[in-house]
């Protein structure tokens, strides 16, 4: 904890969800606490959790903590609530931006808690698909995977199942299916698979050669010798060596000063001027190229 943050203050949680660093079995969405787990200590940690996490962890952690509580709306409704009393804490971090976010995301949160999902009060398919019935309402793991297919955002489904799961966990279950899996069970399991894929697909896509390289996605690269030596270099491909009649490099000079100055720094990781690089490329001004002694010959090296 940073002893400079300015205290956070606190809100009442009916279920405090945090684990020591020890027993962590996800240290980037887990909420950790060292010392004792007391309302005080859990708000904090939420609010510094929140200030560390970057914002496409936002969804991920929200969903993580109601996954784990058996009232998801009052933990989320109590969430909230802590985020609107520690304003400050975000604007005097300027992470305004942060603080936006996380009402945009428990808002979509709510309404989807909200909605109503499987709840018909008899029911309409084949018992043997049926894990569980209470008094107002039937569990079907089966009809939760019509849903799920329908879904196609894997943070929605785990929602979806979330929710689902501890509706179950709290409703008075007057039959059970013995014949197929706990209805909970079975929600647990899903939930873990799309975690399981999603780790999976990510490896994947790193390993994925980049189809398409756009300017800004990749930095510039620094070359370790004077500039007008490693000019000089692009002076020969274009000037001094040819393939069948034709340069090496052919282009526009400007083109090539262009495409020189916007990928490469200098030996001092600094920018390079683009007057000075198209001086250099142009053939009458043999006297900002290196002499012979410290030129770099290309055709050494061919």
């Amino acid at each position: 904890m940073n002893p400079n943050k300015p205290p956070t203050k606190p809100v009442p949680f009916a279920e405090l969800v945090a684990v020591s660093p020890t027993e962590s079995t996800n240290k980037n969405l887990d909420v950790l606490i060292e010392e004792q787990i007391t309302l005080e200590n859990y708000c904090n940690a939420l609010i510094d959790k929140l200030l560390k996490l970057s914002q496409t962890q936002f969804l991920n952690f929200i969903n993580h903590q109601l996954e784990q509580v058996k009232s998801p709306l009052d933990w989320l409704d109590s969430f909230d609530l802590l985020i609107a009393e520690n304003e400050k804490l975000f604007t005097e971090n300027g992470m305004l931006f942060k603080y936006n976010k996380l009402f945009n995301l428990i808002e979509k949160k709510r309404d989807l808690l909200q909605c109503s999902t499987v709840k018909p009060s008899k029911p309409t398919i084949a018992k043997r698909y049926i894990n569980a019935e209470s008094e107002d309402r039937y569990f079907s793991f089966h009809e939760i995977k019509k849903q799920l297919s329908i879904l196609e955002d894997d943070n929605e489904k785990i929602l979806l199942l979330t929710k689902e799961k501890h509706e179950y966990k709290q409703a008075n279950i007057e039959f059970l299916n013995q014949k197929i899996p706990l209805f909970d069970k079975q929600c647990s399991k899903e939930i873990e698979q799309i975690y399981e894929m999603q780790t999976i697909k990510s490896s994947i896509d790193k390993l994925k050669p980049a189809t398409t390289i756009h300017p800004s996605s990749f930095n510039k690269l620094q070359f370790n010798c004077n500039v007008n030596q490693f000019v000089d270099i692009f002076y020969q491909l274009s000037r001094e060596l040819f393939v069948d009649g034709k340069p090496m490099i052919e282009g526009n000079m400007n083109d090539m000063a262009a495409m020189i100055v916007s990928t490469f720094l200098d030996k001092d990781g600094r920018e390079l001027n683009p007057m000075s690089v198209q001086t250099i490329l142009k053939p009458s001004r043999e006297d900002k190229r290196p002499n012979t002694n410290k030129r770099i010959d290309i055709k050494k090296l061919l």
